[in-house]
């Protein structure tokens, strides 16, 4: 999409805290998105902001937010950035633009509250899940424990290749967190076996042990509170440069895993739809409709769905905020073994 297609030229409105917080609830479209660089919004910003800074505003911010006619809310320091890009986006075509009057402060100064961090949402919601699923977990000290005292046990790396190719924990395989629920037959045979789930800190660690709880693993299954960080920072040594993923799934493990991700998804309420559905709904001038493909991104170069856009499930549940930037919209999740697109459809469907 061409952010410099010609448009009608567009004037953007200042709207207050008040109002941006009624928006929020409003049950309407809404993108909130904070215009800074990323350091300065990591220190302090809304909740359900998503960060595109101004220097990257023409880069990004189309794939985002698709919809010319979406409601869209720019947040600054009350500095002139969101006027900025502002005007970049009514030069776009961009109709509905508001900028938050008075910036970050005056949100804090209407008694609202900020947050720091990167992905906040989706890691707030992976803390929700550990608290009330009650997920399982243990210390790098009590799995280094484990490893020494010969248990039976595999660990299953749950982030993207590239991370785990740059530091892991020792005899971890590569296992993203979309690929748990699929592979996990083929990679762990036995049901004595215990399952170690780990990323680089804690919420694809929990939602990854969790996936497989949900999904009826016979296995024992643990997350390891704080990842490759606590791993480090408990004194012990990282492997680094490791390549050791999950084989090819087999026709058993596909079954297995179909069945097992669709028994989730029809308990949280998660509904298929159909080629002919999607494309009515791309068509819908008046919503927002996303198709990720939550598949490892070497099948999605291979061939994928028309217009969908890659975003490997683990990481989708980890940081929504960088894919979907309309709040409220439709997401339709693609997936040729289904299990994937199910079972991370239904960690955003409790999201």
């Amino acid at each position: 999409m061409n952010l410099h297609a010609p448009a009608a030229k567009v004037t953007p409105r200042p709207v207050s805290a008040v109002a941006v917080k009624a928006m929020l609830g409003d049950g309407k479209e809404l993108a909130l998105v904070d215009v800074r660089e990323e350091l300065i919004f990591s220190q302090n910003h809304l909740l359900w902001a998503r960060n595109v800074p101004l220097s990257r505003l023409e880069l990004r911010f189309a794939q985002l937010v698709p919809r010319k006619s979406t409601r869209i809310v720019l947040c600054d320091d009350n500095d002139g950035v969101a006027g900025r890009a502002a005007a970049i986006l009514a030069d776009a075509g961009y109709t509905d633009l508001f900028y938050l009057d008075g910036g970050i402060g005056a949100w804090e100064k209407a008694g609202f509250v900020t947050f720091s961090g990167v992905h906040v949402p989706s890691k707030a919601f992976g803390e929700f899940v550990e608290h009330d699923s009650e997920t399982p977990s243990v210390s790098a000290t009590e799995l280094d424990a484990m490893m020494r005292s010969g248990v039976d046990l595999k660990v299953l790396d749950s982030r993207p290749f590239d991370e785990y190719s740059r530091i892991s924990i020792p005899t971890g395989i590569n296992v993203p967190g979309a690929e748990l629920v699929l592979k996990v037959r083929d990679i762990v045979p036995s049901p004595d076996t215990t399952i170690v789930v780990n990323c680089a800190g804690r919420t694809r660690s929990i939602i990854g042990a969790q996936s497989l709880i949900n999904a009826g693993v016979p296995n024992k299954v643990v997350a390891l509170r704080n990842g490759t960080m606590g791993w480090h920072l408990a004194g012990l040594v990282c492997a680094t440069g490791k390549s050791d993923r999950a084989p090819a799934v087999s026709g058993a493990s596909i079954a297995w895993a179909r069945n097992a991700s669709e028994k989730v998804a029809r308990r949280l309420g998660v509904t298929r739809v159909d080629r002919a559905t999607v494309e009515r709904w791309r068509k819908d001038a008046a919503r927002t409709t996303y198709v990720f493909d939550v598949r490892d991104p070497a099948e999605y170069k291979a061939g994928h769905y028309p217009g969908a856009i890659s975003s490997p499930g683990g990481q989708l549940v980890q940081a929504t905020d960088i894919y979907a930037g309309v709040l409220g919209a439709r997401i339709v999740l693609s997936d040729d073994k289904e299990a994937r697109a199910l079972m991370t459809a239904s960690w955003l469907k409790q999201m």
